[in-house]
């Protein structure tokens, strides 16, 4: 039940047809897990925290850096060395008291996941690392827990809903854990880009509570912040709906290691195209040869990819390469493969 204050206060998104007053009530009653109180969770939180969201568990072992700042505008430079956990729930008291946050200050690991995400109906993945991103998404599914998945690097973001009533999870899209984590301190990130990606995190999280229009369960938006471009892909499962038009299946794909495309290089070169689908700036940094075409902009540039060659893509890590196969496939009449693992 709202009191007469929180009428008031949310008012404005109550008088909205698709949400209402039963919408405001679901909020209230939602409890939800954000692992993650960085760039990623400040912005969840914020939002989330404002929209009237009753009850949020916060769970992160980190505290406040001065590098932290540029991106992770919850917090300033008086809560520098502060838990970030308990410093976020702290701050989000004060922007909605009529709410209850519970602060983990403790490291999100397999001997605490089940006892931690048990208590809580939606988890939200705003985690900087590969470990703890399959470590989350095993513990839904062991849970039959609905997952909000988002993650950053350099420009580019991600974001899906897994494991939402028997949809794909997590190992559907990656089966395993790449070779290399570069994460944020490596690569680097544009400050205002948590802030894109956390805020589709949080709507997403508000129409799954309330069941309002059309989520990401089943989905990967993948958000190029530089070039202004937006790609959706339909994760594959075992049993797959029909194709939603203008999205891409991500199934398996066709995978080879450095080893394999050294040997191919020394016996037919000729034979071979290599394209480098990251952004310029990062090919100029390094690179193993062949064009630069952005993952953004392949099926714009097919006239300057030559006719009757083994294509294959490479990336960082090798989940961009991935999907540029899936998009090549559809348009493109020879071989595409993927090139698996990391530069280095």
């Amino acid at each position: 039940m709202l009191i007469k204050e929180e009428l008031s206060r949310y008012n404005r998104q109550m008088i909205l047809p698709e949400l209402g007053l039963k919408g405001q009530e679901k909020l209230k009653a939602a409890k939800l897990l954000i692992i993650g109180a960085g760039g990623l969770g400040c912005p969840v939180l914020q939002y989330l925290a404002a929209a009237g969201v009753g009850t949020i568990g916060i769970v992160d072992d980190d505290v406040v850096e001065l590098s932290n700042l540029h991106r992770q505008i919850l917090y300033n430079h008086t809560d520098i060395g502060l838990s970030k956990a308990k410093t976020a729930a702290t701050k989000l008291k004060l922007l909605n008291p009529y709410m209850d946050f519970t602060a983990y200050h403790e490291r999100f690991t397999a001997d605490n996941a089940i006892a931690i995400c048990q208590n809580y109906e939606l988890v939200i993945d705003c985690s900087d690392n590969f470990t703890t991103r399959y470590l989350v998404n095993d513990t839904c599914v062991s849970l039959e827990k609905t997952l909000i998945f988002g993650s950053i690097l350099q420009f580019e973001g991600q974001v899906a809903v897994f494991n939402h009533h028997g949809g794909p999870n997590y190992r559907d899209l990656y089966p395993v854990p790449p070779t290399e984590n570069i994460t944020c301190v490596e690569g680097g990130v544009i400050g205002i880009l948590p802030g894109i990606i956390g805020l589709y995190m949080a709507n997403e999280a508000i129409k799954l509570i309330c069941g309002i229009g059309q989520t990401l369960s089943g989905k990967l938006m993948t958000i190029d912040a530089l070039n202004n471009t937006v790609l959706v892909f339909k994760i594959a499962q075992e049993k797959q709906p029909e194709m939603v038009k203008k999205e891409v299946i991500i199934e398996t794909t066709k995978e080879i290691d450095k080893i394999t495309l050294d040997q191919w290089l020394s016996e037919s070169p000729d034979e071979i195209f290599l394209i480098d689908v990251r952004e310029d700036y990062e090919h100029e940094e390094g690179n193993i040869g062949g064009m630069n075409i952005s993952l953004y902009e392949l099926t714009a540039s097919l006239e300057t990819i030559p006719k009757n060659k083994k294509l294959v893509c490479y990336c960082q890590t090798g989940q961009r390469s991935k999907m540029a196969v899936q998009l090549l496939e559809e348009v493109y009449k020879g071989e595409v493969y993927s090139l698996i693992g990391s530069l280095g």
